[in-house]
């Protein structure tokens, strides 16, 4: 397919949308979800999208997290970053 690029991974934006619009989208699922006039079949979709929206999310909290971890003070006093040790896991 003329959308999957070398090393996309995860990152492909055809399977992950950005996280303001994952959280926004899974807003209005809560709320959908909360207004209690969904038939059950509804609600079981809805979940099942929030649930692939939610581990979106925390996916690029992840990253976001990871690259501020990285970041550093060089002497001059500009933020860089530094490399990740792939050996150290949380």
């Amino acid at each position: 397919m003329p959308n999957h690029t070398k090393g996309a991974g995860q990152n492909s934006p055809a399977k992950s949308p950005p996280f303001e619009e994952a959280l926004q989208k899974l807003e209005g699922i809560v709320e959908a979800m909360e207004a209690d006039d969904l038939p059950l079949e509804n609600l079981l979709a809805k979940y099942e999208e929030g649930a692939k929206l939610e581990k979106v999310c925390q996916e690029k909290l992840a990253e976001a997290e990871l690259k501020i971890q990285q970041l550093e003070k060089n002497a001059a006093g500009e933020m860089k970053l530094k490399p990740f040790d792939e050996d150290v896991e949380s």
